[in-house]
C-alpha cells in the first residue's frame, strides 16, 4: 500500500464524514425542529422511547447527535432520566442503518435490479438530482432536499474511495499479520473504542471496518471485538457534551456509556463462552460488509433486549454513581420559577427557536395575567394582588433577559429565511410583552398612591375608566391568543380596536379636563387619571405592534409602516367595519 493509497483512504474518510454531516444537518433543517419535538413529547413510555430513538437515529444517521440532544432535554428538565434511557437504547439500534446502507457495496450479481442497488449505480443519479435542486430550486426546503441527496451521494463516494484505497492490502502479508492480533478480544475492543472515540462516529468507524473487510482478510473472530469496541467509543461525543452540564445530564451521558459497557461484557461472555463450549463453526469465516452490518445490528438488538427490563436499575445505578446534592435541588426550584432555555439546543437552531416560542407563549400569558390583575386592581386595592403583580414583573424581566440573550446566540448560526423571520418575530414579541408588563406596574403604582393617600375618582370617572379597561382587556386577550396560536385572523382584529382605544383616550382626557375646570376633580386627581389612560393606550400600542408583526411575517415580510398605512385606508372595508363595531361596543354613554 503506497503513500498515495493512504492519502486516498484519508480523503475517502474525509468525504465520508462530510457527506454524513451535510445529510444530517439538512435533515435537521428540513425537519425544522420537529424531530426533536417528537422525542420530547413521546417518551413517556420506555418502549416508545426505544422506537423513537431508533427511528430518528436512522434518519439523521448519528446516534451521538440524538443522544447529545437527549442529554440536553435532561439538563433542561424537559425529560426525566428514565425517558432518556429508552431513547439511548433505540439510538444504538438506529445507528446500524448506516452499516446496512454501506453493506450494499458488497452486492455482486449480474441481476439488473441488484446492480441498481449498488451505490456506484444510484449515487451519481442522486448527486445529479441534488445539484439540480441546489442550482434551480427557489425554496429553502427544496434546497435542503438537494443537500440531503448530495450528502448521501458524497457519503457513498467516500465509502467507495476508502474501499479502493485498502484494496491492495489483501496482498500485503504484514497487514494480514497485524490484523490477526485482533483475535485477542481485548485488543480488538480497544482498537474499535479508540478509533471511534477519535473520529467521534460509530457509523464512520464501522464504515472503515466494512471497507477493510472488502479485502477478504478479516474474519468474524477479528471483526466481532472491534465492533463491540466501536459501540463503547461512540459514547465519547456524548460524554464531552455533558461537561459543565447538570448532574442529571451527566447521569444521562454515563447511562449511555454503562449501557454499552454492560452490553459488551455480556456479549463477550455469551460469544466466547459459546465458542469455548460448543466451538462455533463460523468464527473463522471471512467477514464481508454485510456480515459486519449483521454483527453490528445483532449486538445492539441483543443489548437492548437484555437490558431493557433493567432500565430502572440502570437509572438507580446512575444516581448511586452521581449523587444528588443541595445545589441540584435548588437549581430545579429555580428552573420551575423562571424561563430556562437549554444551551445544547443551539446545536439545532430550528428546534431552539421552537423552545423560545414556547417560553414566549408563557411570557405572553404572564403579561396578560399582569394586565388583567392591574385592571381589576383599579376597583379595589389588594396587597395580595400588589405582591403578585410585582412578582410577575420580575419573571417578565427574567424572561426578557434570558430569551433575548439566547436569540442573539441563535442568530450567529446559519439560518434559513423562515427561521430568520421567526427569530425577528420572537425578538419583537419579547420586547412588547415586557413593556406591557411595565405599564401594568405603572397602573399598580398609581392605584397604590391613591390607596395610601386616600384619593378617589368620581363615579363618572370610574365608569369611563371601566369602559376603556374592558377594551384593553379584550385587546390583550386577542393579541396574546393570536401570538400563542399563530392566528393571523385574530391578529387582524387588533388594529381596529387599537384605534378605538386611541379615540377613548382622547375622549376621556377631554371629559376629565372639563371636570377639572368645573372643580369637580382636583389637579392631582387629574394627573393620576391621565397616567392610567396613558398606560391603557400604551398597552394597546404594544398589542398592535405584536399583531402587525404576526400578520407581516405570515406574508413573508416585515414592513410594519407599509402595513399600517395600507390597513387604515378608507377603502379598507374590513378594517372600517371592525372599527365601527368596536366604536359601538365601547361607546361611553
Amino acid at each position: 500500500m503506497s503513500i498515495f493509497d493512504v492519502l486516498n483512504l484519508i480523503g475517502g474518510l474525509a468525504v465520508f464524514l462530510f457527506g454524513m454531516s451535510v445529510m444530517g444537518d439538512n435533515l435537521e433543517k428540513l425537519g425544522g425542529g420537529k424531530l426533536e419535538s417528537i422525542l420530547e413529547k413521546m417518551t413517556n413510555n420506555r418502549i416508545k422511547g426505544v422506537l423513537l430513538g431508533l427511528a430518528v437515529t436512522a434518519v439523521v444517521q448519528s446516534s451521538s447527535a440524538v443522544t447529545v440532544m437527549a442529554v440536553g432535554f435532561v439538563n433542561s428538565g424537559i425529560m426525566a432520566l428514565r425517558q432518556v434511557i429508552g431513547i439511548i437504547m433505540g439510538a444504538n439500534i438506529g445507528t446500524t442503518v448506516t452499516a446496512w446502507l454501506l453493506s450494499l457495496t458488497g452486492i455482486e450479481s449480474s441481476n439488473v435490479f441488484l446492480q441498481i442497488l449498488k451505490p456506484t449505480s444510484f449515487s451519481p443519479v442522486l448527486a445529479i438530482i441534488g445539484v439540480g435542486l441546489l442550482m434551480f430550486a427557489k425554496t429553502d426546503k427544496k434546497k435542503s432536499v438537494g443537500n440531503i441527496l448530495l450528502g448521501f451521494a458524497v457519503l457513498m463516494f467516500g465509502m467507495e474511495a476508502m474501499s479502493s484505497a485498502v484494496e491492495p492490502l489483501k496482498d500485503v502479508p504484514e497487514f494480514t499479520s497485524l490484523l490477526t492480533k485482533f483475535t485477542n478480544p481485548i485488543l480488538g475492543v480497544l482498537a474499535g473504542l479508540v478509533l471511534t472515540a477519535i473520529i467521534q462516529s460509530s457509523s464512520a468507524s464501522v464504515g472503515i471496518l466494512q471497507a477493510l473487510s472488502s479485502t477478504g482478510t478479516i474474519s468474524i473472530a477479528m471483526a466481532f471485538p472491534v465492533i463491540l469496541g466501536q459501540n463503547i467509543g461512540t459514547c465519547a461525543t456524548v460524554l464531552i457534551s455533558s461537561i459543565g452540564a447538570s448532574k442529571n445530564a451527566k447521569r444521562a451521558a454515563y447511562s449511555h456509556l454503562f449501557f454499552n459497557i454492560i452490553g459488551v461484557i455480556l456479549a463477550m461472555i455469551l460469544f466466547y463462552g459459546a465458542n469455548a463450549i460448543f466451538g462455533l463453526p463460523f468464527i473463522e469465516e471471512k467477514a464481508g460488509p454485510a456480515t459486519i452490518a449483521v454483527m453490528h445490528s445483532a449486538f445492539n438488538i441483543f443489548a437492548t433486549i437484555v437490558l431493557f427490563p433493567f432500565g430502572k436499575q440502570l437509572e438507580k445505578l446512575m444516581y448511586v454513581l452521581i449523587r444528588e446534592d443541595d445545589d441540584e435541588k435548588k437549581l430545579k426550584e429555580q428552573k420551575q420559577k423562571g424561563a430556562v432555555v437549554e444551551e445544547r439546543f443551539l446545536l439545532s437552531p430550528a428546534y431552539a427557536l421552537d423552545k423560545v416560542k414556547e417560553q414566549c407563549s408563557e411570557m405572553a400569558q404572564l403579561a396578560k395575567d399582569n394586565i388583567e390583575l392591574s385592571l381589576n386592581f383599579l376597583k379595589v386595592y389588594s396587597k395580595a394582588k400588589d405582591d403578585k403583580i410585582k412578582e410577575n414583573e420580575k419573571l417578565l424581566d427574567k424572561y426578557e433577559d434570558e430569551l433575548e440573550t439566547y436569540l442573539v446566540k441563535i442568530s450567529t448560526y446559519d439560518l434559513g429565511i423562515d427561521d430568520s423571520m421567526k427569530l425577528s418575530k420572537l425578538s419583537h414579541a419579547i420586547g412588547n410583552f415586557e413593556r406591557m408588563g411595565d405599564y401594568g406596574v405603572n397602573i399598580l403604582k398609581t392605584k397604590r398612591k391613591m390607596h395610601v393617600e386616600k384619593i378617589h375618582f368620581s363615579d363618572e370617572a370610574n365608569r369611563e375608566l371601566d369602559v376603556m379597561a374592558r377594551a384593553v382587556k379584550e385587546i390583550i386577550e386577542n393579541s396574546t391568543t393570536a401570538f400563542i396560536n399563530d392566528d393571523v385572523d385574530m391578529a387582524r382584529t387588533i388594529e381596529p380596536l387599537e384605534q378605538v382605544i386611541d379615540n377613548l383616550k382622547a375622549e376621556l382626557r377631554a371629559r376629565h379636563a372639563k371636570r377639572m375646570e368645573s372643580g369637580e376633580c382636583s389637579v392631582e386627581n387629574g394627573i393620576l387619571f391621565f397616567d392610567i389612560i396613558n398606560s391603557f393606550e400604551r398597552i394597546a400600542d404594544h398589542c398592535s405592534n405584536l399583531a402587525v408583526c404576526i400578520i407581516e411575517l405570515s406574508q413573508g415580510s416585515f414592513q410594519t409602516h407599509s402595513y399600517l398605512k395600507g390597513v387604515k385606508k378608507a377603502e379598507n372595508t374590513s378594517f372600517m367595519e371592525s372599527f365601527e363595531n368596536y366604536l359601538t361596543k365601547y361607546k361611553i354613554r
